[in-house]
């Protein structure tokens, strides 16, 4: 249980087209008061139609309590979002995209006892784009970001387990926590590194279960037997929300623990 000293951040997986908002909106109330979070931060992009955002479906999402968003390689599927992440500071991109990119990869957030927390977006390059370095991108945000507050948030969205955990230790005493995105499965290795930075590779998705990855099974299936390009449509059905709580000591920004959590919706 958060005490004084304590912060709690509760941060959700991607989430997964209209059914993953619709969950959200019925039920993030009730999780925030189970997990007494202080601070909520969601991937949003896959949001809209299980592929990006849009500055609609962003607007919708930050109307929840949920304090900003993240997001990844998707980011740019929607061409209106470029002029719209320019404008709405609660939504990131990753910050290891080329100088001159639309909108921003880190900032400093409110929470709701009033402690300010920085939040960094990457992305990984293991079966990714081809992008700037995100080991060195976080060196330079995090320069500014500790000379705000202590307690620091990494959304690294990447393929690669490998990648993931190599910046976890990386960042190991530097950050709060590295959250790893993208794949959409929850990973079953939440922990304290010995620095004091929380880790899990992957936080899930907000999404349909009867589902790869959030998307219908069939098409899905087809890409990988006929081996021909196939369109994807966000799956139907039971829903979960992924993600995990966070407990950190708002002077040292120390993580104290972090708890891999699975919401049937």
């Amino acid at each position: 249980m958060p005490s004084s000293g304590t912060l709690s951040i509760l941060a959700l997986g991607d989430v997964i087209g209209k059914p993953g908002r619709k969950a959200l909106a019925k039920n993030l109330d009730a999780l925030i008061q189970e997990s007494n979070a202080d601070f909520v931060l969601a991937n949003g992009e896959n949001a809209s139609g299980g592929l990006g955002i849009t500055p609609q479906v962003a607007e919708e999402l930050l109307s929840l309590p949920i304090d900003m968003l993240t997001s990844g390689n998707h980011i740019w599927k929607h061409k209106e979002i470029k002029g719209y992440l320019d404008s709405q500071k609660r939504l990131l991109r990753p910050a290891n995209y080329p100088d001159g990119s639309p909108g921003r990869g880190s900032g400093l957030y409110k929470a709701q006892n009033g402690m300010s927390i920085g939040v960094l977006n990457l992305e990984g390059l293991l079966f990714m784009n081809s992008l700037p370095c995100p080991f060195k991108a976080a060196d330079r945000a995090l320069e500014t970001l500790r000379e705000k507050t202590p307690l620091c948030i990494v959304d690294f969205h990447a393929e690669a387990t490998s990648e993931k955990r190599a910046l976890g230790h990386y960042l190991d005493g530097r950050v709060t926590a590295v959250l790893g995105t993208h794949t959409h499965i929850p990973t079953a290795d939440a922990e304290v590194l010995p620095g004091g930075t929380g880790y899990i590779t992957d936080l899930g998705m907000c999404g349909p279960t009867d589902s790869v990855i959030g998307v219908r099974k069939e098409p899905a299936i087809a890409r990988f037997t006929d081996k021909l390009p196939t369109g994807f449509q966000v799956a139907k059905g039971r829903v979960q929300i992924q993600g995990a709580v966070i407990v950190a000591d708002v002077k040292t920004g120390k993580c104290l623990e972090i708890t891999q959590r699975t919401w049937s919706v």
